[in-house]
C-alpha cells in the first residue's frame, strides 16, 4: 500500500492532466463534427482507454510491464478517435506525454511518437478524406517533431537532475566519511595525549609511591623505625601530587606548570626525586620567559628522564641543565648510571611518548648512551617569548640516537 501511495503521489499531476484531457476529448467527441452518423466507436474506445489507465496504466510510470501493456491501448486511441471525429485528435495532448513518460528508452519513445503521428494521420484521412491530406501531414508532422523535441529536452533535463542528485549524494557521503575520519583521528589523538599525560604524571608518581612503600616495608622488616616517618612523609607528598595532577587532567584536560616557572618546577622535581631515591640531583636552570606549552613539554621530558634513571640507571648522581637562547630551549638530563644500547627497542612507552611529545611541538630528542658510560637525554625545542605568540613549526623531526 505504501508503494501504491508513493506512485500516486509522485505522478498526481500526470493523473490530473490525463483526467482533464479525457473529459475534454469526450466533450469534443460528443459535440464535434463527424462524417459518421454514429459515434459509438469513439465512446467505447475512450471508455476502454480510461478503464485501462485506472486498472494498470497508472503503474506504467514506474513498472515496464504495465507500460508495455498500456501503450498499445494508447496507440489504438490515437487512431480510432480521429477516424470517428477529426477534432478528437486533441487526445494526442495526453498520448504523447504518456509515451515519453512510460517508454524506458529514448529511442523507443521517438519510435512510438512517430507511430502515434502516423496512426492519427491515418485516422484523420479516414474521417476527412483525401482533400485533407496536405493539412494532415503538416499537422501531424509538426505534432511529432514538437513532441520529440519536447520529450528529448525534458529527458535531458531529468538526466541532468539525476546526475546532480547523485553527485550531491556522493558529496554528502564523502563529507560524512571525512567528518567520521576527522572524528576518529581526534579521538585517537586525544587518547594518545591522555596516555602521554597519565604516563608522565600520575603513573610516575604511582611508581614512586610503590618504590617508597617497598623501602618502608624493608625498613620495617629491618627494624629501622626511625626512617619510617620520612618515608611516610614522602609517600603522602607523592600521593597528594598524583591527586593534584589527576584533578588537573580532569578539570583542564592538560596538565602543566600553572602556578610556577619551569625552573621552579625542575627544582621541585629534582628535590622530590632525591628524597624518593636518595640519588643527588643537581639542577642548573635559570628563570626564563617560555610559553606554557613549551614549559609543559620540557618538564615532561625531565620527568620521563628521571623516571628512567630511577627505574633502570642505578646512577649515583644526576644533573639537569636548562639553557635558553633567543630561538631554542635545550634541556640536558645526565646520569652516571649503567647506560644502555639506545638502538635496541624497548618494551616501555616512556621514550616513545617523550619523542612523540617533542615531535608534536616541533622539537628533537637525542639520547646518548653506552654500556657503563651513563646516559644523556637532550631535548631541543624551538621557543618564542610569550609576548610573541605560541606558534610552532609544522615539521616533525625524528628523534636522534647516539651511542
Amino acid at each position: 500500500m505504501d508503494d501504491v501511495e508513493r506512485v500516486v503521489r509522485s505522478n498526481r499531476w500526470l493523473h490530473a492532466f490525463f483526467a482533464a484531457t479525457v473529459v475534454l476529448t469526450a466533450v469534443i467527441a460528443t459535440f464535434g463534427w463527424s462524417p459518421w452518423s454514429s459515434r459509438w466507436p469513439a465512446s467505447v474506445t475512450l471508455a476502454g482507454f480510461v478503464l485501462a489507465y485506472v486498472a494498470y496504466g497508472w503503474r506504467g510510470y514506474d513498472r515496464p510491464r504495465a507500460a508495455a501493456a498500456f501503450l498499445p491501448v494508447a496507440l489504438v486511441v490515437a487512431f480510432v478517435l480521429p477516424a470517428v471525429a477529426p477534432t478528437t485528435a486533441f487526445v494526442q495532448c495526453i498520448v504523447f506525454p504518456l509515451v515519453w513518460c512510460q517508454a524506458q528508452r529514448m529511442r523507443n519513445a521517438v519510435l512510438l511518437s512517430v507511430a502515434v503521428g502516423m496512426l492519427s494521420a491515418i485516422g484523420l484521412q479516414i474521417s476527412g478524406g483525401p482533400d485533407a491530406l496536405v493539412g494532415t501531414i503538416l499537422i501531424e508532422g509538426i505534432s511529432v517533431v514538437g513532441a520529440c523535441a519536447m520529450g528529448i529536452w525534458m529527458t535531458r533535463v531529468a538526466a541532468l537532475a539525476e546526475e546532480r542528485r547523485r553527485l550531491l549524494e556522493e558529496l554528502r557521503s564523502a563529507q560524512d566519511s571525512l567528518a567520521e575520519a576527522h572524528r576518529r583521528a581526534g579521538v585517537t589523538s586525544e587518547r594518545e595525549r591522555l596516555a602521554r599525560e597519565i604516563h608522565d604524571t600520575v603513573a610516575q608518581n604511582l611508581a614512586g609511591i610503590v618504590m617508597l612503600t617497598e623501602r618502608a616495608r624493608g625498613d620495617l622488616a629491618a627494624d629501622r623505625v626511625e626512617r619510617l616517618d620520612d618515608r611516610l612523609t614522602i609517600l603522602e607528598e607523592s600521593a597528594r601530587t598524583a591527586l593534584e595532577e589527576s584533578r588537573t587532567l580532569v578539570a583542564t584536560a592538560s596538565a602543566g606548570t600553572t602556578t610556577d616557572s619551569l625552573a621552579g618546577a625542575l627544582h621541585r622535581l629534582a628535590e622530590r626525586h632525591q628524597r624518593e631515591t636518595g640519588i643527588p640531583v643537581t639542577v642548573d636552570a635559570a628563570e626564563c620567559a617560555l610559553d606554557r606549552d613549551a614549559q609543559v613539554v620540557l618538564l615532561r621530558v625531565a620527568q620521563e628522564a628521571l623516571a628512567n634513571v630511577r627505574g633502570h640507571a642505578h646512577a649515583s648522581s644526576v644533573r639537569v641543565a636548562l639553557h635558553i637562547t633567543a630561538n631554542e630551549a635545550r634541556l640536558h638530563v645526565t646520569d652516571d648510571g649503567v647506560g644502555f644500547d639506545p638502538t635496541v627497542p624497548t618494551a616501555g612507552h616512556g621514550l616513545r611518548s617523550l619523542r612523540d611529545r617533542l615531535a608534536l611541538a616541533g622539537g628533537t630528542c637525542t639520547i646518548t648512551s653506552a654500556a657503563g658510560q651513563g646516559t644523556v637525554v637532550e631535548a631541543a625545542l624551538p621557543t618564542a617569548p610569550e609576548h610573541e605568540g605560541t606558534s610552532r613549526p609544522d615539521s616533525r623531526p625524528v628523534a636522534g640516537v647516539i651511542r
